[in-house]
């Protein structure tokens, strides 16, 4: 079943609601690469011991943070996913997901 975005509202009296809930959906604005703060390290808590890459730190709408996690996924040939501002990369290819993003005007981007 898919997730409703107005939270499971039914009914409001308020003639505005639906004008102020697109407002602060549009109130979202993705930073340049350029000025990203990005994290890269690896994981593997909580993952039954199998080694995740991680992207930390992204700054914008999800749209765009689903579109950079697609990038990453289909340039190192593997799975994962993105939500929170956060992407997963299945696998050990912390080098790779860091030069990528260096190469794709990720300049802030630093690996622990």
């Amino acid at each position: 079943m898919a997730k409703r975005k107005w939270g499971g509202m039914v009914f409001s009296t308020n003639a505005d609601l639906m004008e102020q809930l697109n407002e602060e959906e549009a109130a979202v604005v993705t930073l340049p690469p350029e000025q990203q703060r990005l994290t890269v390290r690896r994981d593997a808590k909580a993952r039954k011991g199998k080694v995740v890459t991680l992207v930390e730190g992204f700054e914008g709408s999800d749209d765009d943070l689903q579109a950079l996690a697609k990038k990453l996924k289909v340039a190192c040939g593997t799975g994962g996913s993105a939500k929170d501002g956060e992407i997963i990369i299945q696998g050990e290819v912390m080098e790779r997901v860091s030069g990528l993003l260096q190469d794709w005007g990720y300049t802030k981007t630093k690996r622990r």
